[in-house]
C-alpha cells in the first residue's frame, strides 16, 4: 500500500485532464467549482474501478470498435463544452463569476469527462493489478480497495488544487473584473484542447 500510495503521488504531480479541468472551473466557477469538479472526476474513477475488477473495462482493450466509440464519444463532448464556453456572453465586470455557478452541472460534467475517457478504464485495468499480492487477502478485496485509496487521494488533491487556484485568483484578480471577460475563453479553450488530444490518441 505505501508503494502504491508513493506512485498514485508521482503520477498527481504530473498535469493531466483530471488537473486541467480542476483548474478551469476553479477559474470560472470558483473554489466550490473547483471542488465538486474533483469529486465528478473522482466518482468517474471509482465507477472505472469497479469497471476493472467486473472486468468490463477489458472489453476497451480488446474491442478496437468500442475503444474507438467511447473515444469519439468524449471527445466530443469536451468539444461541445469548449465551443459553449467559447460562445458564452461575457459576465459584467462588477458581477462575481461564482454566483452563477452550478455546482451539479460541475459535477455531472466532470463525471461524463472522466467515464467517456476510455484511456482512464484502461489505465485501472493496467494500474491496480501491479499492487495485488497473491495469497490471503481475495483479490477483488484488493482492487476495490487499491480503487477507493485512489478515488480519496484524488479528492484531497483536486480539492487541494482548487484552494490554491482560487487563492491565488483572489489575489490578483483585477478590481475591475477585466479579465473575467477572457475566462470562458480559455475555459473553452483547455476543453478544447482535452477533446481533440482524446480524439488523437490510440488505444495502445
Amino acid at each position: 500500500m505505501a508503494a502504491f500510495i508513493l506512485v498514485v503521488l508521482v503520477l498527481f504531480l504530473i498535469p493531466g485532464p483530471a488537473v486541467l479541468l480542476t483548474i478551469s472551473q476553479t477559474v470560472r466557477g470558483g473554489r466550490k467549482g473547483g471542488i465538486i469538479t474533483g469529486v465528478g472526476i473522482a466518482v468517474g474513477d471509482l465507477i472505472h474501478t469497479v469497471a476493472a475488477v467486473l472486468g468490463l473495462s477489458a472489453i476497451l482493450m480488446t474491442s478496437a470498435l468500442a475503444f474507438e466509440i467511447v473515444k469519439y464519444l468524449g471527445a466530443a463532448y469536451l468539444i461541445f463544452l469548449g465551443i459553449k464556453s467559447l460562445l458564452e456572453k461575457s459576465k459584467k465586470q462588477d458581477k462575481p463569476v461564482e454566483s452563477n455557478a452550478k455546482p451539479a452541472v460541475s459535477f455531472r460534467q466532470a463525471l461524463l469527462i472522466e467515464l467517456l475517457n476510455p484511456k482512464t478504464a484502461l489505465f485501472f485495468l493496467a494500474f491496480l493489478p501491479q499492487f495485488v499480492h497473491n495469497g490471503g487477502t481475495p483479490v477483488v478485496f484488493q482492487l476495490l480497495t487499491l480503487g477507493l485509496t485512489f478515488v480519496l487521494m484524488s479528492i484531497l488533491y483536486t480539492t487541494l488544487l482548487a484552494f490554491i487556484v482560487s487563492s491565488i485568483g483572489n489575489r490578483f484578480k483585477p478590481k475591475t473584473g477585466k479579465l473575467s471577460r477572457w475566462q470562458g475563453k480559455v475555459v473553452g479553450s483547455i476543453y478544447i484542447g482535452l477533446g481533440l488530444q482524446l480524439a488523437l490518441q490510440g488505444q495502445k
